[in-house]
């Protein structure tokens, strides 16, 4: 079973919420990261905290749901901790609400930032994560728009209040505006709230530069801090959107033989949970479809109202049978707004970053059974080292040892040598004599274990030196030795001048390539440090 630790290196580099489970399968802490792999990757480097270090003792699985954005992240971390409450985040996080942006259902509307949501017809936009934008943001609408600030439902006046006496209010309380107008400056505000705000940005960055040429630089700030706060409130929001309606959001990706199917979870308007599926040999598309949605949802998991699925997808006979054996009525639906193509995107994406994940998984594996195949090895070369030389005009010689397991990367079996038989000649035949030299005889005289496999980097020549290496050892019988050379990558044996030649991106020769520019990556490392020493830089 891979430990978690090992789980994370397949983790992608980009936005989201990971979801740390014990042995269980409860989810004892939530949080987000605005690159998952970098991020999760942390809690297991050392020097860790009392309170880390105690937390990764329980973890049994890492589970992750990719967003969009950051601050998408960081709205589903709080949604999934209050659902879960997991007991590492209770003492860090209180389960807090962010602000929203009303927009009150009357004649003339007022706009503010709000926690509360009251069924009343008002609109809603958010929540916002960063509660300081959004202030600076009804500091720009109250500038550019002179709305009512009164506070209740608006009441006739003789004479308006002091705001409309400063330029501020349009004082529709003593009938200056109408209400057409002022409906006009509230769609305006909506549009710019919903992503449509490429004249007001135009807008206000001319106003910026102008402030700038006139050595109006606290103006100009303030406008740059408008167009900041815009950019904030109209990130798009996949995670939250208040719709009450349950909605299931199926997705599918396939490459070769695997398929994957993804189902994000809204409800009350919160994208609460994500499900992945992962399947071989799918022969026929609709048909496994209809069987997957009949087998996951049953008596124990109902379908939503609305299933929304790509276009094309056989319905009719899914809903028909899904209402015969659930007992409750659903619709499946072709996603047709923004808000519905952007959900379903999202359900893609995290079907894409599964399958790179299943073949980085499985890459290695195969690979190795590849490399086994094709050189006729009587098991895997789960053991592979290589080696490569790195100098300076012939100073500051050193050679590299890496080690792989499994096809992975093995550090703590990683060495270094300072090549000490050249007197300063550059001789890359000598220095890998030298170094396999060292490494094989140490590996003898002590009863260690020897790799299964050893990769050279270079031709024909580099692998005939060693050779004679392994051969004086006698241990040229139980090593497989291979060399590969960069120009077209081709693969020699000992003694033979014919080198095999494997198609871009096959598993085997990927391997190899991994070794070989591990070790050149490795041994130049320890170059330039030797140099930096000698030059006292």
């Amino acid at each position: 079973m891979t430990s978690p630790k090992e789980t994370v290196r397949s983790f992608p580099h980009c936005p989201g919420v990971y979801l740390m489970k014990n042995k269980d399968d409860a989810v004892i802490y939530v949080g987000k990261a605005k690159d998952l792999k970098k991020r999760v990757s942390s809690y297991f480097l050392s020097g860790r905290d009392v309170k880390t270090s105690a937390l990764v003792k329980h973890i049994a699985a890492i589970d992750f749901i990719v967003t969009i954005s950051e601050g998408d992240a960081l709205l589903l971390e709080n949604n999934l901790i209050k659902k879960y409450q997991p007991k590492y985040n209770i003492s860090l996080k209180d389960g807090k609400s962010y602000p929203l942006l009303r927009i009150t259902n009357e004649p003339f509307p007022k706009i503010f930032k709000t926690r509360n949501r009251i069924e009343d017809g008002s609109l809603y936009f958010g929540p916002y994560p960063a509660a300081g934008l959004v202030d600076i943001y009804l500091d720009m609408v109250k500038e550019l728009f002179p709305l009512r600030r009164c506070s209740g439902k608006l009441k006739k006046r003789d004479y308006p209040c002091l705001y409309a006496h400063i330029g501020l209010c349009k004082a529709p309380c003593v009938g200056n505006v109408t209400q057409k107008e002022y409906g006009e400056w509230i769609n305006r505000i909506k549009e710019i709230l919903i992503g449509d705000a490429q004249s007001i940005d135009a807008f206000l960055k001319d106003k910026m530069e102008t402030a700038s040429r006139e050595w109006n630089f606290e103006a100009a700030a303030r406008y740059r801090n408008f167009l900041t706060a815009i950019a904030a409130v109209t990130e798009n929001r996949e995670v939250m959107d208040y719709d009450p309606t349950s909605r299931d959001y199926f997705a599918r990706e396939t490459e070769g033989d695997l398929t994957v199917y993804c189902i994000l979870q809204i409800r009350d308007g919160k994208l609460s949970g994500k499900d992945l599926f992962r399947f071989r040999n799918v022969v026929d598309e609709h048909e496994a479809l209809g069987q997957f949605f009949l087998q996951y949802y049953a008596e124990t998991r109902l379908p939503p109202a609305e299933i929304y699925v790509e276009y094309g997808e056989p319905t009719d006979a899914i809903e028909k049978a899904l209402e015969e054996k659930c007992g409750c009525r659903t619709r499946m639906k072709t996603p047709s707004t923004d808000r519905d193509r952007r959900l379903m995107k999202l359900a893609h994406q995290n079907c894409a970053v599964d399958l790179d994940r299943q073949r980085t998984e499985k890459a290695p594996a195969e690979g190795l059974e590849a490399l086994a195949r094709i050189f006729s090895l009587p098991k895997l070369p789960q053991r592979i080292e290589g080696f490569d030389i790195a100098h300076l005009h012939g100073k500051y010689t050193t050679a590299s040892l890496v080690s792989f397991w499994n096809g992975r990367p093995d550090k703590k079996n990683y060495r270094h040598f300072n090549i000490k038989t050249l007197s300063g000649k550059i001789d890359d035949f000598e220095s890998m004599r030298e170094a396999t030299a060292r490494r094989y005889m140490k590996l003898v005289n002590e009863g260690l274990p020897l790799p299964d496999m050893i990769l050279i980097d270079g031709g024909l020549g580099q692998i005939n030196a060693v050779y004679e290496i392994l051969q004086a050892l006698g241990i040229e019988e139980k090593i497989t030795l291979l060399s590969l050379a960069k120009r077209d990558e081709e693969i020699y044996r000992p003694h033979c001048s014919r080198p095999i030649s494997l198609p871009k991106g096959d598993l085997a020769l990927r391997i190899l390539q991994n070794v070989r520019d591990e070790a050149h990556r490795f041994a130049t490392s320890f170059n330039q440090e030797l140099r930096r020493k000698g030059t006292g830089l």
